[in-house]
């Protein structure tokens, strides 16, 4: 099926997004140094059953960086082009994978009306610790001094599980390949935003709606202790474990994340 590719003007700004398929809209918001591209094997297995809405958040792919690039920032600009595409009372669910699922929180915080179930793959209510903090500082300090592209190079195969690098080297690298044209201006930018997000699990615990989590077994980026913590506090969870993926099951086991995916939107 093909998509038909958008561009929506905010402030001056043009961001991206593609638009595929019929029936309930569902959302899809990539993750830190990523893009709509990120969300592949799944737009092929949900776009005969649903209208998927698939951005380059701000600052990402084909997206122009906005004025506000906080979580909230991106929220606002999700939301945008849910105006102009969707009619004012249509709820959405909104699917986001690591970052896109801070997005996510906080466009639910901001718009709770808006939305029918949401979905956090690989993604957490807690706000970054200290020691998070200091990580991403030090990661700043990297990309200021040497580039966004060589610390994507050196950390994005961090991200897939030891089994998935060792058996599939060329799909790891091609994601790197990718990404690593991603302005470094907008990383750094990602990762304050990122440091300076707050707690959002009291949005979880007042949530009416579905809420999916997806963790990985060797997610050394989202613990799937982190997940498991928060997985009782919405009234009405579905909780799954990727046995065999890092931070990346999208790609590590496509198949068995399509399933739970379909599962959880026939569901919601």
């Amino acid at each position: 099926m093909a998509a038909t590719e958008k561009f929506i003007d905010i402030d001056g700004h043009a961001l991206f997004y593609r638009v595929t398929g019929n029936g309930t809209p569902v959302i899809l918001l990539h993750g830190f140094a990523e893009d709509n591209t990120i969300w592949q094997h799944q737009t092929a297995a949900l776009e005969s059953q649903y209208q998927l809405i698939i951005p380059d958040l701000p600052g990402s792919g084909r997206s122009g960086a906005t004025a506000d690039m906080s979580m909230e920032g991106l929220a606002q600009s999700v939301k945008e082009i849910l105006t102009a595409e969707l009619p004012e009372e249509q709820q959405v669910i909104m699917i986001g994978h690591s970052m896109g699922g801070y997005v996510t929180l906080a466009f639910a915080e901001m718009y709770p009306e808006k939305l029918k179930a949401i979905g956090l793959f690989h993604s957490t209510a807690y706000a970054d610790s200290e020691e998070k903090k200091t990580t991403r500082q030090k990661g700043i300090e990297f990309m200021l001094q040497h580039g966004g592209a060589l610390f994507i190079q050196q950390t994005t195969p961090n991200m897939f599980a030891p089994a998935f690098k060792k058996d599939q080297p060329a799909v790891v690298q091609e994601i790197v390949d990718r990404y690593s044209n991603f302005s470094t201006e907008s990383l750094v930018q990602y990762y304050k935003s990122m440091m300076a997000r707050p707690d959002r699990t009291d949005v979880l615990r007042k949530s009416t709606n579905p809420v999916l989590f997806i963790a990985g077994e060797y997610d050394t980026a989202i613990p799937k202790e982190h997940t498991m913590q928060q997985s009782y506090l919405p009234s009405l969870s579905y909780i799954h474990l990727l046995k065999e993926s890092g931070h990346m099951g999208m790609l590590e086991e496509p198949e068995k994340s399509n399933q739970l995916l379909i599962g959880f939107l026939a569901n919601a």
